[in-house]
């Protein structure tokens, strides 16, 4: 293990993941990282859901080699590019066309917040209204926009400031498993005494990320569906974790089978890593002015190149669908044994396909415990939740059986010996 001394001494305190995983890396390939003194990490968490397609993916990797070796263009704002001509031209001939969907492409900033911003801001312009509703236990960003959506305490109180115009809502399962938490919502929608003015727009995760692994159910999202379009609010989906592929299909909302207004992707869309990030829009909601939202980095034409080669390579006919759902069928069947083997553990399963989570109810350290155990034991995995009280499954979809079923065996040994407290 080589020195952290100077990123100790030198980077700002604000850095995250390094206190959970205290290594220098230095290579990665698959699922497999590798430290600068040679040791080999197992990687359940798969850069927090940017590398689906796992660390270096050689298919991605060539076409960027053969991009690069050519001289292509690799800033370009928003000027016209080839790479970037190509990657529209691929999306919507495999991803738009077969699924029924219209969109326009709007490319941001890099990263995901800069794709909520763009969303939040043109569902307002559109509307002519200020309020948003956004759920419990949601993380869309941290700059002031997507932080005011966020529901997180944490990220909130960074903000050095109140938060505003963004009405908080139950999530579907808040309250338990028998409350409808869209009674209220539709309650306050038509009672024009609720307090609770008729928002621009609603954001919401099919699947929440940071907030706990929480997915909603399909008639949960369907019924959302439903309320914004009877009520002239824009239903907008973000897909920056539990998109392309993590949730069984491109799409996490398509289960559903909705149609948001807006859906807002990054996260694993370049395919190997790199910043990118997109808007999807109705064509009818496209009123931007030029340059009305604008940015340095949003022609990142490497990640064109990538993103376009991960969509033809993967996403071209139903193979990789099924790949990931023998993938999550194993991932299924070790975690309900996990809860059979451990009955006074007090376990309980959440998420969906290959976005899954699991915690010890009622001890809140246990799944960060667990997750420090298996760090020791050279794995990678992180927790999610509002208490970080949920240990979250989030590996590559390209992983391999064995690699899938070694890290499970690993984690039942470290649920051994990480009894939660009371047990």
């Amino acid at each position: 293990m080589t020195s952290l001394e100077i990123f100790d001494r030198l980077e700002s305190d604000v850095r995250g993941y390094i206190r959970s995983f205290p290594v220098e890396l230095s290579s990665a390939t698959g699922t497999t990282i590798v430290g600068a003194d040679g040791t080999e990490y197992l990687d359940f968490f798969a850069g927090a859901g940017v590398l689906n397609y796992g660390h270096n993916n050689p298919v991605l990797k060539q076409a960027l080699i053969d991009y690069i070796s050519q001289d292509g263009i690799t800033h370009g704002l928003d000027l016209a590019t080839t790479a970037k001509r190509e990657f529209m031209e691929t999306f919507e001939k495999h991803i738009l066309k077969p699924r029924g969907l219209e969109y326009k492409l709007q490319f941001t900033g890099p990263t995901g917040t800069n794709a909520i911003e763009a969303s939040l801001k043109l569902a307002r312009q559109v509307k002519g209204r200020a309020g948003v509703v956004a759920f419990t236990n949601a993380f869309h960003g941290v700059t002031v926009g997507s932080l005011a959506s966020t529901g997180n305490k944490k990220f909130r109180d960074a903000a050095g400031f109140s938060l505003a115009h963004v009405d908080r809502m139950p999530y579907d399962g808040y309250l338990g498993d028998d409350v409808d938490t869209l009674d209220l919502f539709e309650r306050m929608l038509n009672d024009p005494s609720s307090g609770l003015d008729t928002p621009a727009a609603v954001i919401v995760e099919a699947v929440q990320g940071e907030g706990g692994t929480n997915a909603a159910s399909i008639p949960w999202l369907q019924r959302l569906r439903e309320l914004t379009a009877q009520h002239d609010i824009l239903l907008i989906l973000d897909e920056i974790q539990a998109g392309i592929g993590r949730t069984g299909t491109f799409f996490a909302f398509e289960a559903a089978g909705i149609v948001p207004d807006i859906v807002a992707l990054s996260k694993s869309i370049s395919g190997y890593g790199l910043p990118m990030a997109l808007v999807l829009l109705k064509p009818e909601l496209d009123i931007w002015k030029p340059a009305a939202h604008s940015g340095t980095f949003r022609g990142n034409n490497l990640a064109f190149i990538t993103g376009k080669t991960a969509i033809e390579h993967y996403w071209t006919d139903t193979r990789f669908e099924q790949q990931i759902a023998h993938k999550a069928g194993i991932l299924q069947e070790r975690l309900d044994k996990f809860v059979a083997e451990f009955p006074d553990y007090h376990l309980a399963l959440r998420g969906r396909s290959m976005m899954r989570g699991i915690l010890s109810t009622g001890d809140h350290s246990w799944a960060t415990r667990v997750a420090q155990r298996a760090f020791e034991k050279h794995m990678v995995i992180e927790t999610s939740g509002a208490h970080s009280e949920v240990l979250k499954f989030l590996t590559a979809l390209t992983i391999e059986d064995s690699e899938l079923e070694r890290g499970l065996d690993i984690l039942r040994d470290c649920i051994v010996e990480t009894q939660p407290n009371g047990s």
